[in-house]
């Protein structure tokens, strides 16, 4: 696969997720559709969708409810790609969904490899492709990023890492639709820094492009260490989305501060 290949099948399931088209995410205008549900769309994502904004680069796309199509259309033409997914901005989105009970969560930045960076990373541990079968006593707090217990079903390939037998970091593979697996990666807190987690995360995306599938690797903007080992392993920036959710998918806590703003 090259990176043009890559990208287009990123942007062919962004379509799906968001009831789309694929070449409205490089139009130079933004655009506003409404959320459907899909069969085909990634496993985890709710749908359909209050609001979603999804770009790679050039504009926006927005899949949303009606309540709020003409609102979301206002506002991501009132800004600048990029500051339409910060504050203060952000504010007028959270002013405007608590009206509905839903407000912005969910904010990520989207990885996808390079075919010209991407390659093997040597670690002085012993490395293990593992399999579903492999997995039944890995479903533990320290590998939750790479392994999925509630949706078990999806975890489809891994890549261990070994000292004398220790599991001590962990990379796994979500399927999380037909085309793209996801990375999620975990390394005991004692051997972090050493380049493990990048010597993980490098093979398990070539075993997945060698099945014919497309690795992507998702990181919160707060997130530094995964970001860089996103970098280091590969992989370069691709989209980013936020999402916005009914307030009693937040957290307790923080819907009960919101309800009260």
């Amino acid at each position: 696969m090259t990176n043009k290949e890559i990208q287009k099948i990123a942007m062919q399931q962004s379509a799906i997720d968001l009831s789309c088209a694929a070449e409205d995410f490089v139009s130079e205008k933004n655009r506003v559709v409404r959320s459907h549900n899909s069969k085909f769309a990634r496993k985890y994502l709710s749908l359909p969708f209050f609001c979603n904004l999804v770009s790679y680069g050039r504009n926006i796309v927005a899949s949303v409810d009606d309540t709020v199509a003409d609102f979301v259309e206002e506002y991501i033409n009132q800004f600048q790609v990029m500051q339409c997914f910060e504050t203060p901005n952000l504010l007028l989105l959270a002013e405007e969904f608590k009206k509905y009970g839903y407000s912005p969560c969910f904010m990520a930045e989207y990885f996808l490899p390079d075919m010209h960076k991407i390659h093997k990373i040597d670690c002085s541990f012993k490395l293990k492709i593992l399999h579903p079968e492999d997995f039944a006593e890995l479903y533990l707090p320290e590998w939750a990023n790479a392994l999925c217990e509630k949706r078990k079903q999806l975890d489809i390939l891994a890549v261990g890492a070994y000292e004398d037998g220790k599991l001590i970091g962990l990379a796994g593979a979500s399927a999380d639709c037909d085309t793209m697996w996801q990375i999620g990666i975990d390394v005991l807190p004692a051997y972090r820094q050493r380049g493990l987690g990048a010597a993980l995360t490098s093979m398990l995306a070539l075993e997945i492009i060698k099945r014919g599938k497309v690795p992507f690797y998702c990181a919160a903007w707060s997130n530094i260490p995964s970001v860089r080992n996103a970098i280091k392993s590969g992989f370069r920036p691709a989209w980013i989305e936020l999402t916005s959710v009914h307030q009693n998918k937040v957290n307790p806590i923080i819907g009960k501060n919101l309800e009260q703003v």
